[in-house]
């Protein structure tokens, strides 16, 4: 994970021609600032990297995929494996809000 601007950029290993399972764009990511408020966020593949921003959080600090809070995604690699759920903080369960669910 690397921040870049505005946006953060996750590089996968394992990530052939990464797409979303079904035509479309990829769901399922959210990000949070400091104030650790997770939000829905908007995604790009670009080769192994997961472009991910939010203009709710402008100077985002972690990600989430497929998680409590943001249980669905549909990213998968060349192969058809899925990305498996995971976050990028260390952050306390208690310690974590998230806005409401996608309609």
């Amino acid at each position: 994970m690397k921040v870049d601007k505005h946006m953060i950029r996750l590089q996968f290993e394992h990530a052939r021609d990464m797409r979303p399972a079904a035509d479309g764009k990829v769901i399922g990511f959210a990000v949070a600032g400091a104030d650790k408020i997770f939000h829905w966020a908007d995604a790009e593949i670009d080769g192994s990297s997961v472009f991910v921003k939010s203009d709710e959080v402008p100077d985002p600090v972690a990600v989430g995929y497929g998680r409590a809070f943001h249980p669905i995604g549909n990213l998968v690699n060349g192969d058809g494996l899925p990305a498996v759920p995971f976050r990028t903080d260390d952050w306390q369960p208690t310690n974590i809000r998230s806005t409401e669910a996608r309609p």
